[in-house]
């Protein structure tokens, strides 16, 4: 028996009693499976063991079929995202996800405070109804349409009430320095409780919803050190520390607003309306209508409503907003076309293939959607820090104030407001929001470049990535053979011999004969068609063409049959072709040998200056995994400067390299999607290249790369480096201003207000450094 631990990303239940069912389902399904004997799994880790007989299942079925069933198990998990109309991220929210997180009949929940969304995997729609229920009831009630039109006053709530806090606050202060009131003392006092009030009832809000949840927020550090400020009559300091506040955070609230705008913006571009024909009529209709195998007509300057297939008409369509091309590509009858690209200059009829709500924009949307959700490792460090470094704060207040008081027997008013100071210098907020502002700006910069993370933890993943392997045919090359050489004997023109080849191949599926006529086709030749045409299995055609016995077909062709069916040596041409890693097809005439044609997958135009670009990134290995053979992937090798190469391999072999490289750093994959499926699931980190359209490929790779081009490679690593060192930048000058601050109370001395300066400062211009992700190309 053999061991084998497999870490598969399985979506169990929070809920302990359904996370045990749902285990013990995957481990009767297995053991099942003939050779497969024990099977274990830790809930908290997801890691699967199991014990097999190589001799009666290979390694590879067993890791394939673990992977699809817990692909199976997972996808039994609905999964609604709901745009909330509050702001979340001053919550430290782990303690809500929680609690909600146990209703029955849910999964999980997942509150991204950066983007304003909740998402709540479940089992039946009552679980789902009462989480929004209970959203609601914390004050979070689901974002209604309506809300971006909605008037001035509602969108900019946050700005209204800042203002307010300040006229309050002014208007206190000039009474009370200049005396306008003596015969009514209490006016200051009125205007600045009315100041707290517009300036800290929100931040009170969102201080009682985690205390009534055991947690302590930022909203209550700062509510903490205002009260404090007034219990020692220092009102004015106070309110104007709530006016800072608020204002800071509308200014932060504004801020995300640009990344949350980057991501949405996707959302618009899928037309409402498609016009349809319907037997002789051309009808508007609501795209969410419109089925698949309808005829929807687009116009020049019409956007494309939904995925589907040109039937007739050729146009220039920009299809950037799906896979980040920069220049129009040629669409013609035959070429797929997808929602929310933009028709330019021809009018096309498509036929539908995919609904609304499946189409690649809709998927696209959803992925984001769901990568947004899906917090970043040092931002998960952060949320389990933020309660314990909260309520270290509050105790070290208390301390300052004992000693201060006690120890030192300084005045307590001098005391008090030194630690309401510390109170307000230590609150981790620009901690909190580092890193959830930079991972949503690296996200939606991808996006808009066809580039899509599916999540915070791999874009992190991406960045630490120091050994790539690439999937040969498809990725490095172009995945299809075409014609590099024509060599004719004998006398024969070398046009004359291709068109002879190709009037013998035209009947062939084979995709090397389809090379050869598509080449004749391009030398716009004129291709007889065949007397006489028979396959000879495994070795090649024969057919008869202008009374010639043509035998077109590899080197096994010349060894049976040249020469009256004498075995003839292979031309020399021809071994200098196979050495270069060419395929090399032979014409016979009878016995005459006429001419050889040599057909090659060959590289990417650009996949040399993409693996250059690389290695100036950091990647120190690149190996190239293929199933063709040796001195063909060899040959491809050197051209592109590839470290290594594993050829000859099958589908589970691929599996195994990955594990050998993963010895030597964090390895990323990049292939199709498809046919290296289990290898890319392996890697620390998957990416699936051309993968619009295809649904399968969309959901197997960590990165998807919508575009068939080899170059946005680069800028993937790019963005991903660039996302960590700007949310190490932001980690470091937080915490630089937080220690910066604590030690300027000690020692000179700080007042209430430039304390909030620095601390609402700090977190602006993290948020802003995060944004820059956003100018990313």
């Amino acid at each position: 028996m053999v061991e084998k631990q497999l870490d598969i990303p399985i979506l169990f239940p929070e809920d302990p009693k359904a996370a045990e069912e749902s285990a013990q389902l995957l481990i009767d399904t297995l053991q099942k499976h003939d050779g497969i004997a024990e099977v274990a799994v830790d809930l908290a880790t997801g890691v699967l063991s199991l014990k097999y007989d190589p001799a009666r299942i290979a390694a590879e079925v067993v890791d394939g079929v673990a992977r699809d069933l817990g692909l199976k198990l997972s996808r039994r998990v609905r999964r609604q995202i709901v745009d909330v109309d509050s702001s979340l991220y001053r919550v430290v929210n782990n303690s809500l996800e929680e609690t909600l997180s146990k209703t029955p009949g849910v999964f999980r929940v997942a509150i991204n405070p950066v983007a304003h969304t909740v998402t709540i995997r479940y089992r039946d729609r009552e679980g789902l109804a009462t989480v929004v229920q209970k959203l609601e009831a914390e004050g979070f009630p689901p974002l209604e349409e309506e809300k971006a039109r909605a008037p001035f006053w509602i969108r900019n709530q946050g700005l209204i009430w800042a203002a307010l806090t300040l006229l309050f606050l002014l208007a206190g202060v000039a009474i009370e320095r200049f005396e306008l009131a003596p015969a009514a003392p209490w006016l200051p006092i009125f205007f600045f409780v009315l100041a707290y009030l517009t300036g800290g009832h929100q931040g009170l809000k969102e201080a009682l919803k985690d205390l009534r949840h055991g947690h302590l927020n930022i909203d209550f550090l700062m509510i903490t050190a205002a009260v404090g400020a007034a219990l020692i009559g220092e009102w004015a300091e106070g309110a104007t520390l709530l006016f800072l506040f608020t204002l800071a955070e509308a200014l932060e609230d504004y801020a995300m607003d640009r990344t949350r705008s980057a991501v949405e913006a996707l959302t618009k571009l899928r037309p409402n309306e498609a016009t349809v024909r319907r037997g002789e009529d051309e009808v508007r209709v609501p795209v969410e209508e419109v089925q698949v195998g309808e005829v929807v007509i687009v116009r020049p300057g019409e956007e494309i409503p939904l995925d589907g297939v040109v039937l007739q008409g050729e146009t220039l369509v920009n299809q950037a907003s799906i896979t980040g091309e920069s220049a129009p590509v040629h669409k013609g009858p035959g070429d797929d076309v997808f929602a929310g690209t933009m028709n330019l200059d021809g009018a096309i009829d498509v036929r539908v293939t995919k609904m609304a709500k499946d189409s690649t924009l809709a998927k696209i949307i959803e992925m984001v959607a769901e990568a947004q959700s899906q917090r970043a490792p040092t931002q998960r460090l952060i949320d389990r820090f933020a309660h314990p470094y909260a309520l270290g704060v509050l105790i070290s207040v208390g301390l300052v104030i004992l000693a201060g008081t006690y120890g030192f027997g300084m005045p307590f008013q001098d005391v008090f407001y030194k630690a309401m100071t510390l109170l307000v210098v230590a609150s981790p907020c620009a901690l909190v929001i580092s890193t959830p502002a930079s991972v949503l700006s690296g996200i939606a910069a991808g996006a808009r470049n066809g580039i899509l993370f599916k999540g915070g933890v791999h874009l992190e993943n991406t960045a630490k990535v120091n050994v790539l392997a690439f999937d040969k045919t498809g990725t490095l090359t172009y995945g299809r053979p075409v014609v590099t050489d024509v060599i004719a004997l004998n006398g024969l023109g070398e046009n004359e011999l291709l068109r002879l080849v190709a009037a013998a191949e035209m009947r062939s599926e084979h995709p090397i004969a389809q090379a050869i006529v598509e080449e004749a086709r391009k030398r716009q030749l004129d291709v007889p068609q065949p007397e006489a045409f028979r396959a000879i299995p495994g070795k090649g055609v024969r057919a008869q063409i202008a009374g010639r016995e043509l035998i077109v077909g590899s080197h096994r062709i010349v060894r049976e049959m040249g020469n009256g069916h004498r075995e003839a040596p292979i031309p020399e041409v021809a071994l200098s072709l196979q050495r270069e890693g060419k395929t090399t097809i032979f014409v016979l005439d009878g016995g005459d040998l006429l001419g050889v044609i040599a057909v090659a997958d060959l590289p990417r135009e650009d996949a040399a200056e993409t693996i250059a670009a690389l290695r100036s990134l950091g990647i120190k290995r690149i190996a190239m995994l293929t199933g063709d053979y040796e001195p063909v992937a060899q040959h491809i090798a050197q051209q592109l400067g590839v470290d290594e190469v594993y050829a000859e391999l099958l589908p589970g072999d691929k599996v195994e390299i990955i594990r050998r490289l993963q010895d030597h750093g964090a390895v990323g994959m990049v292939g199709d999607g498809i046919n290296d499926a289990p290898a890319l699931a392996l890697a620390d980190v998957g990416v699936a290249m051309g993968a619009a359209g295809t649904d399968v490929a969309m959901e197997t790779a960590d990165i998807v790369l919508m575009a068939d081009d080899l170059g946005k490679l680069p800028f993937t690593f790019r963005l991903a480096r660039r996302a960590r060192a700007i949310i190490y930048q932001n980690l470091a000058f937080s915490v630089a201003v937080i220690i910066a601050l604590v030690i300027t109370t000690f020692t000179v001395g700080l007042s209430l207000p430039l304390a909030v300066i620095g601390h609402e400062g700090s977190t602006i211009i993290v948020v802003l450094n995060g944004l820059r992700l956003l100018r990313a190309k």
